[in-house]
């Protein structure tokens, strides 16, 4: 049988390559003139700071996807974790914001309950602060400028835990001239988003700019004894920078920023139960039965709970930092200080 299906393969190769000439001169379209196919073949040149440098993405050894804020707007990417529909081999998994995995070719954090307390294998950075766990990913983007996907080991530049890659964010920085922005997007699921940046001159030698996010949605799953949606998205995100120059060769950015994620999430709906080995009598159905208990709903696809406990998912992210450049011409001297902070409150209903 193998040889019979190799026999058939290779007469139909055969067959192919023997036609393909008469094909490609039937068909072959006629040559673009030199002027028109440079126009179309020619390419935007996309400026990186994969290296702690401005140079040309083509120009770098580094594995490296760059996603501008044009095409992030335009995939409707407003968190970390959509950049997997944009960016290759990165993944990104989420139950709550300590349960949270980011991953390059595979490797990065294991996906698995309280991984709050690992050191991740995917760095991730915004506006060269480190964000030391993957929990602190959790936020919404705001006024990012580019986003930078780095694959493969970065340690020589980015230092410990980028094993696997690293996540470079740079956001909008304040302006000497003036400009402002806003965008509002609704949805299906009383779906609301709101951002908005301002930015501008305060003195001749110092500009601000203050950004806003605002995101929020009704629940999925609809609680028969609280009589709520659960599972709702409730976001806020707040920067403000102030680039102070004194001179041309001197830049100093001061810059903090708040994020905070209040759900009331994470819901859990019943899907089905198994057989066990202990008797009969201690089986889940048997065991329901002896309380008058009845799940809501045994099609999960009506979205039906009945949690009677607290659900909380509260993540609060923020800090401060303080970056330095200086040229002090055969280079540039950069000194980053910063602090960070994360605090998430979770509350869950154990029993289901």
């Amino acid at each position: 049988m193998r040889n019979l299906l190799l026999g058939g393969v290779a007469a139909l190769v055969l067959g192919v390559l023997v036609g393909a000439p008469e094909a490609c001169a039937a068909s072959a379209p006629e040559a673009p003139d030199s002027a028109s196919e440079g126009a179309s073949s020619a390419l935007d040149e996309v400026i990186v700071t994969a290296r702690r440098r401005s140079e040309a993405a083509q120009d770098i050894p580094v594995a490296v996807s760059v996603l501008t804020a044009s095409r992030i707007e335009d995939a409707g990417v407003f968190t970390v974790g959509r950049l997997q529909q944009l960016s290759p081999s990165f993944q990104y998994f989420s139950s709550n914001p300590r349960n949270t995995t980011v991953n390059i070719r595979g490797l990065g954090v294991p996906f698995g309950l309280t991984s709050d307390g690992f050191e991740q294998g995917v760095g991730v950075y915004v506006d060269d602060v480190y964000y030391a766990r993957a929990a602190a990913a959790t936020f919404d983007f705001l006024d990012v400028a580019q986003v930078e996907v780095l694959r493969g080991p970065q340690g020589t530049l980015y230092g410990k835990n980028t094993t696997a890659g690293a996540i470079n964010i740079t956001t909008e920085a304040p302006t000497f001239a003036f400009e402002a922005k806003g965008e509002v997007t609704l949805g299906d699921l009383d779906f609301r988003q709101v951002k908005g940046a301002i930015s501008g001159p305060l003195t001749e030698t110092v500009a601000g700019r203050f950004a806003l996010s605002s995101t929020s949605r009704r629940g999925t799953i609809w609680n028969v004894r609280t009589q709520t949606w659960v599972n709702s998205q409730d976001n806020l995100g707040l920067r403000g920078q102030l680039l102070i120059r004194p001179r041309a060769d001197l830049d100093i950015l001061l810059a903090a920023d708040y994020s905070a994620q209040d759900p009331e999430c994470c819901a859990q709906i019943y899907v089905r139960t198994g057989a066990t080995q202990r008797p009969l009598a201690r089986q889940y159905a048997a065991l329901a039965a002896a309380q008058g208990y009845a799940v809501p709903s045994t099609n999960a696809f009506d979205r039906r709970t009945d949690l009677d406990a607290s659900l909380n998912a509260g993540n609060i992210i923020g800090g401060a930092s303080a970056r330095v450049k200086w040229d002090v011409g055969t280079g540039t001297l950069t000194s980053v200080t910063a602090w960070r902070f994360w605090d998430w409150k979770p509350e869950n209903d154990r029993d289901f």
